[in-house]
């Protein structure tokens, strides 16, 4: 009953539609997300941990740690707490931008990524339009980094953004 109104306005016939090549591709995909899922959600939780106890990062925002403030509504939401996670570098802009040009593995880039790592300085890229005061507003700290894991050797990473944070 919900699609007859497409039915009857021939909707269903235009652009709704993969191509076959994409629909392989997303199948082909789906086939290993959950290990693809598990392995950045491990990877993520283990860099979080780090980071949390670097004397160079001021905050970790990652519900799979114990110290975050929502860890026991993430639980009852997820089986996995994702591959994405941001932390705010001490010493603001300009320690921050360091960091995110000095890593080597780490892909500096504003997407969410997929396999690769990525990694992004919010003010100087995907929020470098705002004003300091309009990102301070939007709880968008000049310090803050966000990191999308990916499925490399977690120790790699970890030992890519130690060398990131020495200055």
């Amino acid at each position: 009953k919900y699609l007859e109104p497409l039915f009857e306005k021939s909707f269903i016939f235009f652009g709704p539609t993969l191509s076959p090549f994409s629909a392989y591709f997303a199948l082909r995909g789906l086939t290993t997300l959950e290990v693809r899922i598990k392995k950045q959600s491990e990877n993520a939780l283990k860099i979080a941990s780090f980071l949390e106890n670097h004397p160079k990062i001021e905050k970790v925002y990652y519900p799979g740690l114990k110290s975050h403030k929502n860890r026991h509504l993430a639980k009852k939401q997820m089986t996995e707490f994702g591959g994405v996670l941001s932390f705010v570098v001490k010493g603001g802009y300009k320690k921050a931008e360091s960091l995110v040009n000095r890593v080597r593995i780490i892909n500096l880039a504003v997407s969410l990524g997929a396999v690769e790592s990525l990694i992004e300085h919010p003010a100087s890229m995907t929020h470098s339009e705002l004003t300091p005061s309009e990102r301070k507003e939007a709880g968008i700290e000049e310090g803050l980094v966000r990191l999308s894991v990916g499925l490399e050797a977690v120790e790699d990473l970890i030992e890519d953004l130690e060398r990131g944070l020495r200055t």
